[in-house]
């Protein structure tokens, strides 16, 4: 009885307060990793219509002027690689000169995770 009364090893209470502390060390880390995630969908999907709103442009940059109807917003609809439904709105603004000065391009997305609408807008010039 003597030999366990000078021990050197951890009581049941010293392991109770380690695992509380270590529990909510682990808890702040899960809600760290879904903000991470969420974080990294809504960057994937920022650059998904970046990359839509560029392809719309150099389809615009590649046609020839007299087939883009000046100061009327022409618009169409994507599906991206995650499914989502991105709305594409652009529209060719005309100087007096009838040379074409800027191309306004609009892409709009609703998140799936937040339901929150999202758009991003891309303005480019052009020269005859």
């Amino acid at each position: 009885m003597n030999r366990f009364k000078h021990s050197n090893g951890f009581t049941l209470i010293e392991m109770l307060v380690a695992l509380v502390i270590l529990s909510i060390a682990l808890l702040s880390l899960a809600g760290l990793m879904v903000t991470t995630t969420r974080n990294n969908s809504a960057g994937g999907h920022m650059t998904e219509a970046a990359t839509i709103a560029q392809d719309a442009l150099e389809r615009l940059r590649l046609s020839p002027l007299n087939l883009i109807n000046p100061n009327i917003m022409i618009s169409d609809t994507c599906i991206g690689s995650t499914g989502i439904k991105y709305s594409r709105n652009w529209t060719a603004f005309q100087n007096a000169n009838d040379n074409f000065d800027q191309i306004t391009i609009t892409v709009t997305w609703t998140d799936p995770i937040k339901l929150t609408n999202h758009s991003i807008q891309m303005v480019s010039g052009l020269s005859q």
